[in-house]
């Protein structure tokens, strides 16, 4: 009985951080790729190593779905894309904005910003 209510005790615990860690993060960055994307490539030199260094990445965690497999159940509300990279802001699964191309480097930092701006406040 004790080393029951030991394992349930430690089932507990290691629950905690998945939930605070939902809670913490209610915003995300979906960023839909496929195979072969020169643009996903080019996103993934420039932007990717950084993203979750930034104030940006911190605010909305970039997920990575691959359009060639099957859509996430999680997003069978979003609209899928045929184009990649698409951005697409989600606040508690539900779509806020949506940035279809990477632009490069300068301008992508810019059109975040203005996809960040439409997160209510406090969210994200």
């Amino acid at each position: 009985m004790r080393r029951l209510k030991l394992l349930i005790c430690l089932a507990m615990l290691a629950a905690v951080p998945a939930i605070g860690a939902s809670a913490a993060w209610p915003a995300e960055m979906v960023m839909l790729v496929q195979p072969g994307c020169p643009w996903c490539a080019k996103f993934d030199a420039e932007i990717a190593p950084a993203w979750q260094n930034t104030p940006e990445g911190r605010r909305a965690p970039l997920r990575r779905v691959d359009i060639t497999g099957p859509w996430p159940e999680d997003l069978a509300e979003v609209t899928p894309e045929r184009f990649t990279p698409t951005f697409i802001l989600m606040d508690r699964g539900r779509e806020v904005a949506r940035l279809r191309g990477y632009p490069g480097d300068q301008f992508f930092w810019y059109l975040v910003d203005d996809m960040l701006a439409k997160l209510p406040p406090g969210n994200g």
